[in-house]
């Protein structure tokens, strides 16, 4: 059953402060999750998942057991999956340690329009020829912290880059007190909207990019205010022209019409796109999708911090993968 728009904005603010608040509780359960060389994994293995009852399903139970599964509820599964990285100790190093998250910032500002100063890629990264990732929004919108991104540069530290473009520049502050934090060369956030500048930064780096990731962005709920989402023509087409041959496009949403809205604007790319069922590393004869098509697993080895969230809430999360052809 979809959420009306007031619930679902009341839940998207609701989930947003608990992840803003909440101090990571240093949990140290090992990840075994690969991350493969060719940037996707459907393995489920060491997974944690939300025991509340409204993600099982389940309304059974004491009062006293509800209480108990709701203490394993979203940011401690968070801590969880993402102890590997170890960054407890630094949500509050340092003035940008606490910050707190606007919730829809406006892309279509002065300022945001505005062209960009494209970095030295030589001066970010020690070798600027590998494949490169960009993860556009990174996960900083309801927790601010990208550790997606971080996790995945940590786990390949040598054989790929990532790149996080993000509006809101106090969380890109913080996201790179914590690239330093980590000693992490391979990964870079910067203040950017991707929408409009997207080209403009990626067409100059001079290794290939190989995958492009779009991850819970902002819905943007009114009819009014639907030209702020991030995912507008210029930005596919941007995505489309620099994608190398063989390069994936990985998209998800918890709120449905944003999903759709997604999937609809990269079908529209038929003759240079196609939809991604399976993984190859995994027995084609499993079902990856479900019948309208949407991937029932999170293909890169962990979830984003939004993503647990959600499910926890009982929400369901609508994936699609696109390779260029």
């Amino acid at each position: 059953m979809l959420l009306g728009v007031g619930k679902m904005k009341h839940a998207y603010a609701a989930t947003a402060s608990v992840a803003a608040e909440c101090i990571i509780n240093g949990m140290k359960k090992k990840n075994n999750s690969t991350f493969s060389n060719s940037l996707l994994s459907f393995s489920n293995k060491n997974r944690n998942l939300c025991v509340s009852p409204s993600c099982s399903g389940s309304g059974s139970g004491s009062d006293s057991d509800s209480s108990t599964f709701h203490q394993a509820s979203s940011p401690n599964i968070v801590a969880s999956e993402y102890a590997d990285l170890q960054i407890t100790n630094t949500l509050s190093v340092g003035r940008v340690g606490h910050v707190r998250i606007r919730q829809h910032v406006n892309p279509l500002t002065a300022a945001l329009s505005a062209p960009v100063e494209v970095p030295d890629w030589n001066q970010i990264f020690p070798d600027s020829t590998l494949p490169l990732m960009v993860d556009i929004g990174c996960d900083l919108r309801t927790s601010g912290s990208g550790r997606f991104l971080l996790w995945l540069a940590k786990k390949s530290p040598q054989t790929n880059n990532y790149l996080g473009l993000e509006i809101r520049q106090k969380l890109v502050d913080r996201a790179q007190l914590w690239v330093k934090e980590l000693s992490l060369s391979n990964i870079y956030f910067m203040f950017a909207n991707a929408t409009v500048c997207f080209d403009q930064i990626v067409s100059t780096y001079p290794g290939p990019l190989t995958f492009v990731s779009i991850l819970c962005p902002d819905p943007h709920f009114k009819n009014r205010n639907r030209k702020r989402r991030v995912l507008q023509k210029i930005l596919v087409d941007s995505i489309v022209k620099n994608l190398r041959p063989g390069g994936k496009i990985f998209v998800q949403s918890d709120v449905q019409e944003v999903a759709l809205d997604m999937r609809n604007q990269f079908d529209a790319q038929s003759d240079e796109l196609q939809h991604v069922d399976y993984d190859d590393a995994v027995d084609q004869q499993e079902q990856m999708c479900d019948g309208e098509r949407w991937l029932l697993r999170n293909p890169m080895g962990i979830r984003t911090e939004r993503e647990i969230h959600a499910e926890c809430e009982g929400a369901k999360i609508y994936r699609r993968m696109y390779q260029k052809k």
